[in-house]
């Protein structure tokens, strides 16, 4: 058994150039298995509520001056959701407020084909993780820069399957 923590403080958070803190992302997805274990071309996606509420959304968190913004995403996926597997090509970047501090931000978002579901991960009390279709998650989603992330996904998934 792996023992993992949740890395805390802001010591060694990134800020662009014009103070905005720089935040990454993931779109951890699957698709679905068949009744008889056969993995279909139905699109599941994985969200996470809010530590500090119900509301919906992809992990993310701080990007650190010690890792790659690829490594963040992955830690973000095991921190907040609980899950590992394989960072894609970058989806974009987005420039927001957050309403609950009202300050800036940039944000990377990846897409993260899930390999494993953990048992136990650093924040399973303080969270809850729910894998649903792509619709469902669009509706769900508190953050439009996210919703536009997983647009993007779905159509760069949709292009690869023409």
């Amino acid at each position: 058994m792996v023992c993992l923590v949740s890395r805390t403080g802001r010591h060694l958070q990134r800020y662009d150039n014009l103070g905005r803190r720089q935040v990454v992302g993931c779109i951890p997805y699957r698709f679905k298995r068949s009744n008889d274990g056969t993995i279909t071309e139905e699109l599941e996606v994985l969200l996470i509520s809010s530590q500090k509420g119900q509301k919906m959304m992809f992990p993310k968190g701080g990007w650190e001056l010690d890792e790659s913004r690829e490594e963040a995403a992955v830690r973000e996926s095991i921190e907040e959701a609980g899950v590992i597997g394989n960072v894609e090509c970058e989806l974009g970047k987005w420039y927001f407020i957050s309403k609950s501090h009202g300050t800036f931000y940039e944000g990377h978002m990846f897409p993260l084909l899930v390999k494993e579901e953990l048992e136990f991960w650093p924040e399973q009390n303080v969270r809850r993780r729910t894998w649903m279709n792509v619709e469902e998650a669009r509706d769900v989603c508190q953050h439009w820069w996210m919703k536009e992330a997983l647009d993007i996904f779905v159509e760069r998934l949709s292009s690869l399957q023409q």
